[in-house]
């Protein structure tokens, strides 16, 4: 069996890996260490509860005694790294929490897998040799876009948040590890997720529940900035084919080829709505006939990039891997899960 570490798998991407990934493969023991902040939710796993292949461990990835305990008691021999604080929203309002976990957090990590996995740089320890240390980065990290390019692996680093500067920070400290001491890591570069289990925080749940609350849809700006939009199982495959089958010391972006503006999104939303969970069954006072008439354009947020997308044609031809789900199919079996969501919490 191989023991292998998940961190922050009880937010949005993790909890959808870590019953795919269990399915899929009888031949690992998942251990999740997640501090459960107000992004985490073990109500993500439940499914995976009885699995005598998982663990959850509730800690701080930033606690090297307790890092280092797990990966002693497990006998750890992979990392893959999702945990972090990804709201851009807090990053502004609290930055420091962003650097402490995405860059000392990943750190920490990366230093107890090399002391754990490597006896001197360039030489792993007898029966270690394969470990690899997988890091889920963002598309953030490469800035803001014009209106034809996309990021590609060699694009230039630029963030512009707190938040994107603390995930490309982490990537530098991953690719240091890899040119300084020969550690087998490896580099996913995501476009934005979206599916089951997202925090209520991020834009398409808000949307949806807006909506379905009868409450004003907020739309920074214009509405006008376009993201790259990738369903959340597209990715852990990717994630999957990654870990398993990449090279070593390689960066692989992953991306849905989903460009779609934010009006697009609010208005997709609403029209598939508008069908599913007509107003009329809705007990509002607003005396609407649609849920677009909800949306609302509200002052944009600060440094707020105007375009990402990403090409991954690397991925798509090296490895294989194609996202199965277009925008108009994922987002139907997105709203769909939100429905059924919020109907047991009586929203």
């Amino acid at each position: 069996m191989n023991n292998i570490l998940l961190t922050g798998c009880a937010g949005f991407i993790g909890s959808n890996f870590v019953p795919y990934f269990l399915e899929k493969y009888e031949n690992y023991n998942i251990v999740n260490l997640d501090i459960l902040t107000y992004a985490g939710d073990l109500e993500n796993l439940k499914e995976c509860e009885s699995n005598p292949r998982y663990r959850f461990i509730k800690g701080d990835i930033c606690n090297r005694e307790l890092v280092e305990f797990i990966f002693k008691e497990y006998d750890i021999q992979g990392v893959v790294h999702f945990a972090a604080e990804s709201h851009v929203d807090n990053s502004i309002k609290n930055p420091g929490i962003f650097v402490e976990t995405n860059v000392n957090g990943t750190f920490t990590l990366l230093d107890v897998a090399r002391a754990y996995w490597m006896e001197k740089p360039f030489s792993y320890k007898a029966n270690y040799e394969d470990c690899r240390f997988h890091h889920i980065s963002t598309d953030e990290v490469y800035g803001t876009l014009n209106e034809t390019d996309l990021f590609t692996e060699s694009t230039p680093y630029a963030p512009n948040s707190p938040y994107s500067a603390s995930k490309a920070s982490s990537d530098m400290i991953v690719r240091s590890y890899r040119e300084t001491y020969g550690m087998n890591t490896v580099i996913t570069n995501c476009s934005n997720n979206y599916g089951p289990k997202q925090h209520d925080e991020k834009l398409i749940p808000t949307i949806i529940r807006k909506a379905l609350t009868c409450e004003v849809i907020p739309i920074y700006g214009d509405g006008k900035n376009i993201r790259d939009w990738l369903y959340v199982l597209d990715h852990c495959k990717g994630i999957d084919l990654v870990y398993h089958d990449g090279i070593a010391g390689e960066t692989y972006n992953i991306g849905g080829r989903n460009e779609r503006d934010n009006n697009y999104i609010a208005n997709k939303i609403c029209e598939i709505l508008d069908e599913v969970k007509p107003m009329s069954y809705q007990n509002s006072s607003l005396q609407l006939t649609s849920y677009k008439e909800l949306i609302t354009y509200v002052e944009d947020r600060a440094g707020h990039d105007r375009r990402y997308a990403i090409d991954a044609s690397k991925l798509e031809n090296k490895l294989g891997w194609k996202a199965e789900e277009n925008f108009e199919s994922g987002i139907l079996k997105t709203i769909n899960w939100y429905i059924e969501k919020y109907k047991k919490e009586n929203i």
